[in-house]
Protein backbone atom coordinates (compact mmCIF):
# COMPACT_ATOMS: atom_id res chain seq x y z
CA UNK A 1 0.00 0.00 0.00
CA UNK A 2 2.78 2.35 0.86
CA UNK A 3 4.46 1.65 -2.43
CA UNK A 4 1.25 2.19 -4.33
CA UNK A 5 0.62 5.47 -2.51
CA UNK A 6 4.18 6.61 -3.19
CA UNK A 7 3.76 5.79 -6.83
CA UNK A 8 0.49 7.71 -6.97
CA UNK A 9 2.13 10.66 -5.20
CA UNK A 10 5.02 10.59 -7.67
CA UNK A 11 2.55 10.51 -10.50
CA UNK A 12 0.78 13.58 -9.16
CA UNK A 13 4.13 15.34 -8.77
CA UNK A 14 5.20 14.72 -12.34
CA UNK A 15 1.74 15.61 -13.58
CA UNK A 16 1.86 18.95 -11.81
CA UNK A 17 5.37 19.64 -13.12
CA UNK A 18 4.26 18.90 -16.67
CA UNK A 19 1.30 21.23 -16.25
CA UNK A 20 3.61 24.00 -15.03
CA UNK A 21 5.96 23.36 -17.92
CA UNK A 22 3.11 23.61 -20.41
CA UNK A 23 1.88 26.77 -18.72
CA UNK A 24 5.35 28.37 -18.90
CA UNK A 25 5.78 27.42 -22.56
CA UNK A 26 2.33 28.80 -23.38
CA UNK A 27 3.20 32.08 -21.65
CA UNK A 28 6.50 32.28 -23.52
CA UNK A 29 4.74 31.68 -26.83
CA UNK A 30 2.21 34.38 -26.03
CA UNK A 31 4.94 36.83 -25.04
CA UNK A 32 6.88 36.13 -28.24
CA UNK A 33 3.70 36.60 -30.27
CA UNK A 34 2.99 39.95 -28.62
CA UNK A 35 6.58 41.07 -29.15
CA UNK A 36 6.45 40.10 -32.83
CA UNK A 37 3.17 41.96 -33.34
CA UNK A 38 4.53 45.13 -31.71
CA UNK A 39 7.87 45.02 -33.51
CA UNK A 40 6.34 44.52 -36.97
CA UNK A 41 3.54 47.07 -36.76
CA UNK A 42 3.77 49.52 -39.63
CA UNK A 43 5.60 47.12 -41.94
CA UNK A 44 4.26 45.85 -45.26
CA UNK A 45 0.68 44.71 -44.80
CA UNK A 46 -2.41 44.28 -46.94
CA UNK A 47 -4.46 46.40 -44.52
CA UNK A 48 -3.97 50.05 -43.59
CA UNK A 49 -1.76 51.22 -40.75
CA UNK A 50 -4.78 52.64 -38.93
CA UNK A 51 -6.62 49.31 -38.91
CA UNK A 52 -3.42 47.51 -37.83
CA UNK A 53 -3.01 49.91 -34.91
CA UNK A 54 -6.63 49.52 -33.83
CA UNK A 55 -6.41 45.73 -33.94
CA UNK A 56 -3.09 45.62 -32.07
CA UNK A 57 -4.33 47.99 -29.36
CA UNK A 58 -7.34 45.73 -28.80
CA UNK A 59 -5.04 42.70 -28.45
CA UNK A 60 -2.70 44.48 -26.03
CA UNK A 61 -5.57 45.78 -23.92
CA UNK A 62 -6.99 42.28 -23.51
CA UNK A 63 -3.58 40.93 -22.48
CA UNK A 64 -2.66 43.69 -20.04
CA UNK A 65 -3.70 41.63 -17.04
CA UNK A 66 -1.20 38.85 -17.74
CA UNK A 67 1.61 40.62 -19.62
CA UNK A 68 1.57 44.19 -18.31
CA UNK A 69 5.28 44.47 -17.53
CA UNK A 70 6.24 42.79 -20.81
CA UNK A 71 4.10 45.21 -22.83
CA UNK A 72 5.52 48.20 -20.95
CA UNK A 73 9.09 47.10 -21.61
CA UNK A 74 8.57 46.42 -25.33
CA UNK A 75 6.68 49.65 -25.96
CA UNK A 76 9.42 51.67 -24.27
CA UNK A 77 12.26 49.87 -26.08
CA UNK A 78 10.83 50.08 -29.60
CA UNK A 79 10.96 53.88 -30.15
CA UNK A 80 14.58 53.88 -28.92
CA UNK A 81 15.79 50.95 -30.99
CA UNK A 82 13.63 51.84 -34.01
CA UNK A 83 13.43 55.67 -33.88
CA UNK A 84 12.11 55.82 -37.46
CA UNK A 85 8.82 54.34 -36.13
CA UNK A 86 8.54 56.79 -33.23
CA UNK A 87 5.18 58.25 -34.32
CA UNK A 88 3.65 54.78 -34.84
CA UNK A 89 4.41 53.75 -31.27
CA UNK A 90 3.31 57.10 -29.84
CA UNK A 91 -0.02 56.64 -31.62
CA UNK A 92 -0.32 53.15 -30.13
CA UNK A 93 0.37 54.45 -26.63
CA UNK A 94 -2.09 57.28 -27.20
CA UNK A 95 -4.88 54.88 -28.15
CA UNK A 96 -4.16 52.68 -25.14
CA UNK A 97 -4.12 55.73 -22.85
CA UNK A 98 -7.52 56.78 -24.23
CA UNK A 99 -8.91 53.37 -23.22
CA UNK A 100 -6.93 52.82 -20.02
CA UNK A 101 -5.77 55.95 -18.20
CA UNK A 102 -3.89 53.97 -15.53
CA UNK A 103 -1.81 52.18 -18.15
CA UNK A 104 -0.95 55.54 -19.73
CA UNK A 105 0.31 56.80 -16.39
CA UNK A 106 2.39 53.67 -15.83
CA UNK A 107 3.90 53.97 -19.29
CA UNK A 108 4.87 57.62 -18.79
CA UNK A 109 6.60 56.68 -15.51
CA UNK A 110 8.39 53.79 -17.24
CA UNK A 111 9.49 56.01 -20.13
CA UNK A 112 10.74 58.72 -17.80
CA UNK A 113 12.77 56.11 -15.91
CA UNK A 114 14.23 54.89 -19.21
CA UNK A 115 15.19 58.47 -20.12
CA UNK A 116 16.85 59.11 -16.74
CA UNK A 117 18.72 55.80 -16.82
CA UNK A 118 20.03 56.56 -20.32
CA UNK A 119 21.40 59.90 -19.10
CA UNK A 120 23.09 58.28 -16.09
CA UNK A 121 24.65 55.55 -18.25
CA UNK A 122 25.83 58.02 -20.93
CA UNK A 123 23.69 56.38 -23.59
CA UNK A 124 23.21 59.64 -25.41
CA UNK A 125 21.42 58.43 -28.52
CA UNK A 126 18.99 56.40 -26.44
CA UNK A 127 18.35 59.45 -24.22
CA UNK A 128 17.71 61.65 -27.24
CA UNK A 129 15.29 59.14 -28.77
CA UNK A 130 13.51 58.78 -25.43
CA UNK A 131 13.14 62.57 -25.21
CA UNK A 132 11.79 62.64 -28.76
CA UNK A 133 9.23 59.96 -27.89
CA UNK A 134 8.10 61.82 -24.79
CA UNK A 135 7.66 64.93 -26.94
CA UNK A 136 5.67 63.02 -29.55
CA UNK A 137 3.35 61.75 -26.82
CA UNK A 138 2.25 65.39 -26.45
CA UNK A 139 0.84 65.17 -29.99
CA UNK A 140 -1.17 62.10 -28.91
CA UNK A 141 -2.60 63.84 -25.82
CA UNK A 142 -0.77 61.52 -23.44
CA UNK A 143 1.55 64.14 -21.91
CA UNK A 144 0.71 67.79 -21.18
CA UNK A 145 2.52 70.57 -23.01
CA UNK A 146 3.40 72.36 -19.76
CA UNK A 147 5.29 69.40 -18.33
CA UNK A 148 7.19 68.86 -21.59
CA UNK A 149 8.21 72.53 -21.70
CA UNK A 150 9.38 72.21 -18.11
CA UNK A 151 11.57 69.26 -19.12
CA UNK A 152 13.02 71.12 -22.11
CA UNK A 153 13.75 74.14 -19.92
CA UNK A 154 15.58 71.96 -17.41
CA UNK A 155 17.75 70.59 -20.24
CA UNK A 156 18.61 74.13 -21.36
CA UNK A 157 19.45 74.87 -17.72
CA UNK A 158 21.92 71.97 -17.83
CA UNK A 159 23.44 73.55 -20.94
CA UNK A 160 24.12 76.74 -18.99
CA UNK A 161 25.97 75.07 -16.12
CA UNK A 162 29.41 76.36 -15.23
CA UNK A 163 32.61 74.36 -14.94
CA UNK A 164 31.42 71.50 -17.15
CA UNK A 165 32.80 70.42 -20.58
CA UNK A 166 31.37 72.20 -23.58
CA UNK A 167 30.51 68.87 -25.22
CA UNK A 168 28.07 68.25 -22.36
CA UNK A 169 26.37 71.61 -22.81
CA UNK A 170 26.30 71.14 -26.58
CA UNK A 171 24.60 67.76 -26.32
CA UNK A 172 21.76 69.07 -24.16
CA UNK A 173 21.03 71.86 -26.63
CA UNK A 174 21.31 69.48 -29.58
CA UNK A 175 18.84 67.07 -27.91
CA UNK A 176 16.30 69.86 -27.46
CA UNK A 177 16.70 71.25 -31.00
CA UNK A 178 16.50 67.82 -32.61
CA UNK A 179 13.24 67.15 -30.73
CA UNK A 180 11.42 70.32 -31.85
CA UNK A 181 10.52 69.13 -35.40
CA UNK A 182 8.23 66.50 -33.85
CA UNK A 183 6.43 68.72 -31.35
CA UNK A 184 7.10 72.28 -32.53
CA UNK A 185 3.71 72.70 -34.21
CA UNK A 186 1.81 71.60 -31.10
CA UNK A 187 3.82 73.91 -28.85
CA UNK A 188 3.42 76.77 -31.34
CA UNK A 189 -0.37 76.43 -31.33
CA UNK A 190 -0.81 76.03 -27.55
CA UNK A 191 2.23 77.63 -25.87
CA UNK A 192 3.72 80.04 -28.38
CA UNK A 193 5.21 82.46 -25.85
CA UNK A 194 6.85 79.67 -23.83
CA UNK A 195 8.28 78.18 -27.02
CA UNK A 196 9.70 81.55 -28.05
CA UNK A 197 11.32 82.00 -24.64
CA UNK A 198 12.94 78.57 -25.00
CA UNK A 199 14.32 79.49 -28.43
CA UNK A 200 15.66 82.81 -27.15
CA UNK A 201 17.57 81.02 -24.39
CA UNK A 202 19.04 78.60 -26.94
CA UNK A 203 20.04 81.47 -29.23
CA UNK A 204 21.84 83.22 -26.36
CA UNK A 205 23.72 80.02 -25.61
CA UNK A 206 24.74 79.54 -29.26
CA UNK A 207 25.98 83.11 -29.55
CA UNK A 208 28.29 82.68 -26.54
CA UNK A 209 29.55 79.25 -27.56
CA UNK A 210 33.15 78.83 -28.73
CA UNK A 211 33.92 76.89 -31.91
CA UNK A 212 37.67 76.40 -31.81
CA UNK A 213 37.21 72.84 -33.02
CA UNK A 214 35.60 73.86 -36.30
CA UNK A 215 38.71 74.23 -38.45
CA UNK A 216 40.17 70.93 -37.24
CA UNK A 217 37.06 69.03 -38.35
CA UNK A 218 36.72 70.49 -41.85
CA UNK A 219 37.04 68.24 -44.91
CA UNK A 220 38.08 71.12 -47.17
CA UNK A 221 40.03 74.26 -46.41
CA UNK A 222 37.62 76.43 -48.45
CA UNK A 223 33.86 76.89 -48.28
CA UNK A 224 33.15 76.96 -52.01
CA UNK A 225 30.77 75.75 -53.29
CA UNK A 226 29.24 74.45 -50.02
CA UNK A 227 29.95 76.05 -46.64
CA UNK A 228 31.11 73.60 -43.97
CA UNK A 229 28.84 74.43 -41.07
CA UNK A 230 29.32 73.34 -37.50
CA UNK A 231 26.55 70.89 -36.59
CA UNK A 232 24.76 73.02 -33.98
CA UNK A 233 24.89 76.14 -36.17
CA UNK A 234 23.42 74.16 -39.07
CA UNK A 235 20.63 72.65 -36.97
CA UNK A 236 19.81 76.05 -35.49
CA UNK A 237 19.49 77.51 -39.02
CA UNK A 238 17.18 74.61 -39.93
CA UNK A 239 15.02 75.18 -36.84
CA UNK A 240 14.76 78.89 -37.64
CA UNK A 241 13.63 78.02 -41.17
CA UNK A 242 11.07 75.63 -39.69
CA UNK A 243 9.81 78.41 -37.42
CA UNK A 244 9.43 80.69 -40.45
CA UNK A 245 7.29 77.95 -42.03
CA UNK A 246 5.03 77.91 -38.96
CA UNK A 247 6.54 74.61 -37.79
CA UNK A 248 5.17 72.59 -40.69
CA UNK A 249 7.36 69.93 -42.32
CA UNK A 250 6.76 67.25 -44.95
CA UNK A 251 8.80 64.28 -43.82
CA UNK A 252 7.57 63.00 -40.44
CA UNK A 253 4.64 60.53 -40.74
CA UNK A 254 1.93 61.36 -38.22
CA UNK A 255 -0.57 58.45 -38.01
CA UNK A 256 -2.16 59.89 -34.87
CA UNK A 257 -3.90 62.56 -36.96
CA UNK A 258 -6.34 59.87 -38.15
CA UNK A 259 -7.36 59.25 -34.52
CA UNK A 260 -7.59 62.88 -33.42
CA UNK A 261 -11.27 62.59 -32.41
CA UNK A 262 -10.42 59.73 -30.04
CA UNK A 263 -7.12 61.04 -28.69
CA UNK A 264 -8.32 64.58 -27.95
CA UNK A 265 -10.78 63.25 -25.35
CA UNK A 266 -8.10 61.36 -23.39
CA UNK A 267 -6.82 62.62 -20.05
CA UNK A 268 -3.19 63.77 -20.04
CA UNK A 269 -0.34 62.98 -17.65
CA UNK A 270 2.39 65.24 -16.32
CA UNK A 271 6.07 64.42 -16.58
CA UNK A 272 7.61 64.61 -13.10
CA UNK A 273 10.35 67.14 -12.53
CA UNK A 274 13.58 65.74 -13.99
CA UNK A 275 16.99 67.05 -13.02
CA UNK A 276 19.74 65.89 -15.40
CA UNK A 277 22.47 63.99 -13.54
CA UNK A 278 25.47 66.16 -12.65
CA UNK A 279 28.66 65.87 -14.64
CA UNK A 280 31.25 63.33 -13.58
CA UNK A 281 34.81 63.00 -14.81
CA UNK A 282 34.06 59.48 -16.05
CA UNK A 283 31.30 60.69 -18.40
CA UNK A 284 32.06 60.64 -22.13
CA UNK A 285 29.98 62.84 -24.42
CA UNK A 286 29.49 62.85 -28.21
CA UNK A 287 32.13 64.86 -30.00
CA UNK A 288 31.20 67.77 -32.34
CA UNK A 289 31.28 67.42 -36.09
CA UNK A 290 30.98 69.44 -39.29
CA UNK A 291 27.96 68.88 -41.53
CA UNK A 292 29.17 67.40 -44.81
CA UNK A 293 27.69 68.71 -48.05
CA UNK A 294 28.45 67.41 -51.53
CA UNK A 295 25.32 68.01 -53.65
CA UNK A 296 22.71 70.67 -54.11
CA UNK A 297 19.60 70.70 -56.30
CA UNK A 298 21.59 71.78 -59.41
CA UNK A 299 23.61 68.53 -59.31
CA UNK A 300 20.51 66.34 -59.45
CA UNK A 301 18.71 65.39 -62.70
CA UNK A 302 15.11 66.48 -63.39
CA UNK A 303 12.73 64.90 -60.94
CA UNK A 304 12.38 65.14 -57.16
CA UNK A 305 14.18 68.20 -55.80
CA UNK A 306 16.89 67.85 -53.17
CA UNK A 307 15.80 69.76 -50.01
CA UNK A 308 17.83 72.85 -49.24
CA UNK A 309 20.75 72.74 -46.82
CA UNK A 310 18.77 74.69 -44.19
CA UNK A 311 15.47 72.86 -44.59
CA UNK A 312 14.47 70.62 -41.71
CA UNK A 313 13.72 67.84 -44.20
CA UNK A 314 17.43 67.63 -45.03
CA UNK A 315 18.24 67.08 -41.35
CA UNK A 316 15.51 64.44 -40.93
CA UNK A 317 16.56 62.52 -44.05
CA UNK A 318 20.24 62.52 -43.11
CA UNK A 319 19.54 61.48 -39.52
CA UNK A 320 17.38 58.59 -40.73
CA UNK A 321 20.08 57.39 -43.14
CA UNK A 322 22.79 57.61 -40.47
CA UNK A 323 20.65 55.53 -38.10
CA UNK A 324 20.12 52.87 -40.79
CA UNK A 325 23.87 52.59 -41.32
CA UNK A 326 24.42 52.31 -37.57
CA UNK A 327 21.77 49.62 -37.19
CA UNK A 328 22.63 47.45 -40.24
CA UNK A 329 26.34 48.08 -40.74
CA UNK A 330 27.26 44.46 -39.92
CA UNK A 331 25.38 43.13 -42.96
CA UNK A 332 25.99 45.13 -46.14
CA UNK A 333 23.08 43.63 -48.10
CA UNK A 334 20.52 44.41 -45.42
CA UNK A 335 22.01 47.88 -45.04
CA UNK A 336 21.76 48.61 -48.78
CA UNK A 337 18.18 47.32 -48.94
CA UNK A 338 17.04 49.42 -45.99
CA UNK A 339 18.75 52.52 -47.37
CA UNK A 340 16.96 52.11 -50.70
CA UNK A 341 13.60 51.53 -48.95
CA UNK A 342 13.67 54.86 -47.11
CA UNK A 343 10.13 56.25 -46.66
CA UNK A 344 9.21 59.17 -48.93
CA UNK A 345 11.89 58.02 -51.35
CA UNK A 346 9.73 59.17 -54.27
CA UNK A 347 9.81 62.76 -52.99
CA UNK A 348 13.60 63.13 -52.85
CA UNK A 349 16.59 62.16 -55.05
CA UNK A 350 17.31 59.24 -52.74
CA UNK A 351 20.53 58.03 -54.40
CA UNK A 352 22.17 61.45 -54.00
CA UNK A 353 21.17 61.61 -50.32
CA UNK A 354 22.56 58.13 -49.65
CA UNK A 355 25.90 58.79 -51.36
CA UNK A 356 26.32 62.11 -49.55
CA UNK A 357 25.62 60.52 -46.16
CA UNK A 358 28.02 57.61 -46.74
CA UNK A 359 30.83 59.96 -47.75
CA UNK A 360 30.00 62.09 -44.71
CA UNK A 361 30.59 58.99 -42.58
CA UNK A 362 33.79 58.12 -44.46
CA UNK A 363 35.25 61.64 -44.16
CA UNK A 364 34.13 62.19 -40.57
CA UNK A 365 36.92 63.86 -38.62
CA UNK A 366 39.09 62.98 -36.84
CA UNK A 367 38.21 59.32 -37.59
CA UNK A 368 35.22 57.56 -39.19
CA UNK A 369 32.74 55.86 -36.89
CA UNK A 370 33.40 52.46 -38.46
CA UNK A 371 36.04 50.75 -40.59
CA UNK A 372 36.59 52.33 -44.01
CA UNK A 373 35.90 49.04 -45.76
CA UNK A 374 32.42 49.05 -44.22
CA UNK A 375 31.41 52.06 -46.32
CA UNK A 376 33.14 50.71 -49.42
CA UNK A 377 31.28 47.39 -49.18
CA UNK A 378 27.92 49.17 -48.68
CA UNK A 379 28.51 51.33 -51.78
CA UNK A 380 29.38 48.24 -53.84
CA UNK A 381 26.20 46.53 -52.65
CA UNK A 382 24.15 49.63 -53.50
CA UNK A 383 25.54 49.53 -57.05
CA UNK A 384 24.50 45.89 -57.32
CA UNK A 385 21.05 46.52 -55.87
CA UNK A 386 20.34 49.50 -58.12
CA UNK A 387 22.61 49.25 -61.21
CA UNK A 388 20.53 51.70 -63.26
CA UNK A 389 21.16 54.75 -61.01
CA UNK A 390 23.66 54.25 -58.22
CA UNK A 391 26.86 53.78 -60.33
CA UNK A 392 26.15 57.03 -62.20
CA UNK A 393 25.58 58.96 -58.98
CA UNK A 394 28.73 57.48 -57.46
CA UNK A 395 30.75 58.40 -60.56
CA UNK A 396 29.42 61.96 -60.33
CA UNK A 397 30.41 62.11 -56.65
CA UNK A 398 33.91 60.83 -57.47
CA UNK A 399 34.27 63.51 -60.13
CA UNK A 400 33.23 66.22 -57.66
CA UNK A 401 35.70 64.96 -55.07
CA UNK A 402 38.53 64.83 -57.61
CA UNK A 403 37.85 68.38 -58.77
CA UNK A 404 37.94 69.62 -55.17
CA UNK A 405 40.87 67.51 -54.05
CA UNK A 406 43.26 70.50 -54.05
CA UNK A 407 41.76 71.74 -50.79
CA UNK A 408 40.96 68.36 -49.20
CA UNK A 409 42.19 67.47 -45.73
CA UNK A 410 45.16 65.09 -45.84
CA UNK A 411 43.41 62.41 -43.78
CA UNK A 412 40.38 62.55 -46.06
CA UNK A 413 42.72 62.41 -49.08
CA UNK A 414 44.08 59.08 -47.83
CA UNK A 415 40.58 57.72 -47.18
CA UNK A 416 39.50 58.78 -50.66
CA UNK A 417 42.47 56.91 -52.14
CA UNK A 418 41.70 53.78 -50.12
CA UNK A 419 38.01 53.78 -51.03
CA UNK A 420 38.50 54.50 -54.76
CA UNK A 421 41.15 51.81 -55.23
CA UNK A 422 39.01 49.27 -53.38
CA UNK A 423 35.96 50.22 -55.46
CA UNK A 424 37.87 49.93 -58.76
CA UNK A 425 39.15 46.47 -57.77
CA UNK A 426 35.55 45.26 -57.51
CA UNK A 427 34.57 46.62 -60.95
CA UNK A 428 37.46 45.33 -63.07
CA UNK A 429 39.39 48.62 -62.67
CA UNK A 430 37.16 50.33 -65.22
CA UNK A 431 37.23 54.13 -65.18
CA UNK A 432 37.10 56.92 -67.74
CA UNK A 433 40.69 58.07 -67.16
CA UNK A 434 40.63 60.26 -70.27
CA UNK A 435 38.37 62.71 -68.42
CA UNK A 436 41.23 63.48 -66.06
CA UNK A 437 43.86 64.20 -68.72
CA UNK A 438 44.21 67.80 -67.55
CA UNK A 439 46.02 66.62 -64.42
CA UNK A 440 48.93 65.36 -66.59
CA UNK A 441 49.99 68.97 -67.20
CA UNK A 442 50.57 69.46 -63.48
CA UNK A 443 53.59 68.51 -61.41
CA UNK A 444 53.60 64.97 -60.07
CA UNK A 445 53.35 66.20 -56.48
CA UNK A 446 50.18 68.19 -57.19
CA UNK A 447 47.19 66.64 -55.36
CA UNK A 448 45.42 65.48 -58.55
CA UNK A 449 48.22 63.49 -60.24
CA UNK A 450 49.37 62.42 -56.79
CA UNK A 451 45.91 61.00 -56.15
CA UNK A 452 46.01 58.94 -59.35
CA UNK A 453 49.50 57.73 -58.55
CA UNK A 454 48.45 56.64 -55.04
CA UNK A 455 45.32 54.94 -56.37
CA UNK A 456 47.34 52.93 -58.90
CA UNK A 457 49.83 51.98 -56.20
CA UNK A 458 46.99 50.66 -54.04
CA UNK A 459 45.36 48.90 -57.00
CA UNK A 460 48.63 47.12 -57.71
CA UNK A 461 48.01 45.13 -54.53
CA UNK A 462 44.76 43.82 -56.02
CA UNK A 463 46.17 42.96 -59.47
CA UNK A 464 49.47 42.84 -61.42
CA UNK A 465 51.67 45.46 -63.06
CA UNK A 466 51.24 44.52 -66.74
CA UNK A 467 47.52 44.91 -66.48
CA UNK A 468 47.85 48.58 -65.60
CA UNK A 469 50.35 49.16 -68.38
CA UNK A 470 47.77 47.83 -70.84
CA UNK A 471 44.77 49.45 -69.21
CA UNK A 472 45.97 53.01 -68.63
CA UNK A 473 46.22 55.58 -71.48
CA UNK A 474 49.74 56.28 -72.73
CA UNK A 475 49.87 59.72 -71.14
CA UNK A 476 49.55 58.19 -67.68
CA UNK A 477 52.75 56.13 -68.02
CA UNK A 478 54.69 58.45 -65.70
CA UNK A 479 52.11 57.90 -62.94
CA UNK A 480 52.16 54.11 -63.10
CA UNK A 481 54.25 52.65 -60.26
CA UNK A 482 57.47 50.89 -61.07
CA UNK A 483 57.13 47.13 -61.50
CA UNK A 484 57.67 45.27 -58.24
CA UNK A 485 60.97 43.39 -58.46
CA UNK A 486 62.48 40.89 -56.00
CA UNK A 487 65.27 42.26 -53.86
CA UNK A 488 67.77 39.51 -53.03
CA UNK A 489 70.60 41.14 -51.15
CA UNK A 490 73.04 38.23 -51.53
CA UNK A 491 73.11 38.55 -55.34
CA UNK A 492 73.84 42.28 -55.27
CA UNK A 493 77.26 43.73 -56.06
CA UNK A 494 79.58 43.54 -53.11
CA UNK A 495 77.46 40.94 -51.30
CA UNK A 496 80.50 38.69 -50.74
CA UNK A 497 82.49 41.28 -48.82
Amino acid sequence: MNRRRAYEDDGDFYGERNKKRRRVSENQEMEERLETLILRVGENSSSSLESNLEGLVSVLESDLGNFRSKILRILSDCPIKMPEKCTIYSTMVGLMNAKNYNFGGEFVEYMVKTFKDSLKQCQWDAARYALRFLADLVNCHVISTNSLLQLLDSMVDAANEDNVPQVRRDWYVFAVLSTLPWVGRELYEKKESALENLLVRIEVFLNKRTKKHHNALRVWSVDAPHPQEEYLDCLWAQIRKLRQDNWTEKHIPRPYLAFDSVLCEALQHNIPVIHPPPHQDSFEYPMPWVVYRMFDYTDCPPGPILPGAHSIERFLIEEHLHSIIEMHRWERKDCAIHLLLLPYKDKIPLEYCIVEVIFAELFHMPTPRYLEICYGSILIELCKQQPSKMPQVLAQATEILFMRIDSMNTSCFDRFVNWFSYHLSNFQFRWSWDDWDSCLLLENEHPRPKFIQEVLLKCLRFSYHDRFKEMMPEGYAKLIPKPPMPHYKYSMEGAGK
